[in-house]
């Protein structure tokens, strides 16, 4: 689908933009899953300067991407001067941007920032108004294609040939935290166990992280536990190590994003829910089960690090593999629903995971460890 103009006018004087501003104020995952449109146009325009923006609070998953010159941020809820001051030193200022939200706030972004504009929105009447301020768009699809596949149709759009790398970078400092987080260097293959996704409706159950803790280090894991330093997360993972294998190290609060990133490096395998931290090590090519209830797969399910080529790397329903990753999905007849809990709200729980046994994730775990030995 495009506007008045299918390319943009330095690339039809069959030169590169000079800069380029990415817009994808959302969650730390979708920030994340952006990474293989900013490396497809890095690699395509070597000296083409690439920014980002972002909301606050998830630049840290892009700290140390040599993709990147710099990394600009807005609150999720501005003041209006705030909103004012970045709409202005924005004017202009870009040769293209490219909006990867369908939303009112990114696509002005887009107006704004750049001399040429492109961007993802929703194929419906009510949201054609937003046409006007772009080049060119692509229609979003939230249901059949992948996150990394929708923002890759910006690329395509630019005839730039896509890049399929999901980027995840730490810097020394990232790794002299982790080295003081876990005590020096474990003499242990590192299990990483991520129990607390951010909503409700994303949690499996606490028996099923003891049970799967105590598989892993009768098998002679060291177990770590990763989570935010939000207060209900430093709580819920506090009462889990109460319970857990003695030598347990918890790491809740103690690490920023990039240290995050260094300390899958480090993992022998990781388990965990459907959140940011689970498409980070998936991304890293660490061994990665994926717990899945109510979310819907082939849309959100982590990248494993060597899928490439135009598809989805999920189906809809059932457990599967593929590469590095196990994306194991609650078996009842429902599922996927996406929807926000069984309640239908995200304080809700989701009966899906609730229910999901410690065998079966037990028995991924033992296939994927079997496969990378």
């Amino acid at each position: 689908m495009t506007g008045a103009m299918a390319l943009p006018p330095c690339l039809l004087e069959g030169r590169p933009p000079d800069e380029i501003l990415v817009i994808v104020p959302r969650r730390i995952g979708d920030v994340l899953l952006a990474t293989p449109l900013i490396r497809s146009l890095k690699h395509a325009w070597p000296r083409t300067a690439v920014d980002a923006l972002v909301f606050d609070g998830t630049q840290g998953i892009l700290a140390g991407n040599p993709d990147l010159r710099r990394v600009l941020t807005i609150s999720d809820r501005p003041s209006l001067a705030r909103h004012f001051a970045l709409l202005i030193g924005l004017y202009r200022r870009y040769e293209l941007a490219l909006s990867l939200v369908p939303g009112d706030r990114p696509t002005l972004y887009a107006f704004f920032a750049g001399r040429w504009r492109a961007g993802l929105l929703l194929d419906t009447r009510k949201e054609r108004w937003k046409r006007r301020f772009l080049h060119h768009w692509e229609p979003f699809d939230d249901l059949n294609t992948h996150t990394v596949r929708m923002h890759l149709a910006l690329a395509r759009a630019l005839a730039v040939p896509p890049r399929y790398e999901v980027a995840a970078h730490w810097c020394d400092e990232d790794a002299l935290q982790v080295d003081r987080a876990l005590g020096g260097s474990p003499s242990r293959s590192l299990a990483v166990l991520h129990p607390y996704p951010k909503f409700n409706y994303k949690m499996w159950h606490r028996e099923g992280w003891l049970e799967v803790a105590r598989w892993l280090v009768d098998r002679g894991y060291g177990v770590v536990m990763t989570g935010s330093d939000e207060a209900a997360e430093l709580a819920y993972v506090s009462g889990l190590m109460r319970d857990m294998p003695a030598g347990t190290v918890n790491v809740a609060g103690r690490l920023s994003l990039g240290a995050v990133v260094c300390l899958m490096s480090r993992a022998r395998i990781y388990i965990g829910p459907d959140t940011a931290v689970t498409h980070i090590a998936a991304a890293r090519g660490v061994p990665t089960v994926a717990l899945f209830g109510p979310t819907n797969a082939v849309k959100w399910g982590p990248w494993p690090r060597t899928h490439s080529g135009d598809t989805n790397p999920w189906r809809r329903c059932g457990s599967q593999r593929n590469g590095n990753v196990a994306l194991v999905q609650g078996a009842i007849a429902c599922v996927p629903c996406m929807l926000e809990g069984c309640e239908r709200h995200s304080a809700s729980f989701s009966d899906c995971l609730l229910e999901l046994p410690a065998r079966k994730v037990i028995s991924a775990l033992r296939d994927l460890l079997d496969r990378a030995a």
